[in-house]
């Protein structure tokens, strides 16, 4: 968040985030009766949050293991040229295991976070998917075994 945006946001908006970071499906009223304020201007600051992009939406935590997809990992991707980073990041992001994609400082151009279903389901991907993008040199792959700490930032 930049200063700007951050400027824009006062001691109240401060606590109606830290509320719904907490949970998201606290409903507006009762963020309103914890803040001491009502529904209406609970309403009126999401909106103003929505319009300055801090709040981009909300989404669903799904449990990935109960679904079946076992395999989480980080793929670091080298591309062979700047000039391909628009191309490659179109096509990563067709993929439908791969849920994040960062540009990088380091060793790697790209990082992805991806999720399988299973080691032969990763094997595909990466034999068959990713690695067949023109433009990528090649990859590394880093299996994540668990993931001790997975929480939001505190304001």
């Amino acid at each position: 968040m930049s200063m700007n945006q951050l400027s824009n946001l006062d001691d109240l908006d401060l606590q109606i985030l830290d509320i719904l970071i907490k949970d998201c499906r606290t409903p507006y009223l009762e963020i309103a009766r914890i803040c001491h304020v009502s529904g209406g201007t609970i309403h009126v600051r999401m909106k103003k949050m929505e319009d300055l992009g801090i709040i981009r939406g909300t989404r669903i935590v799904l449990n990935l293991p109960k679904l079946s997809y076992d395999v989480c990992c980080f793929v670091g991707i080298y591309v062979d040229k700047t000039s391909s980073f628009n191309y490659v990041f179109d096509e990563l992001s067709k993929i439908k295991e791969i849920v994040e994609l960062h540009l990088t400082t380091g060793d790697y151009s790209i990082l992805a976070k991806v999720i399988c279903k299973n080691i032969s389901d990763l094997q595909d991907l990466l034999m068959n998917k990713i690695n067949t993008v023109t433009g990528i040199q090649r990859t590394d792959t880093i299996i994540s075994l668990s993931q001790p700490v997975d929480r939001n930032i505190q304001l």
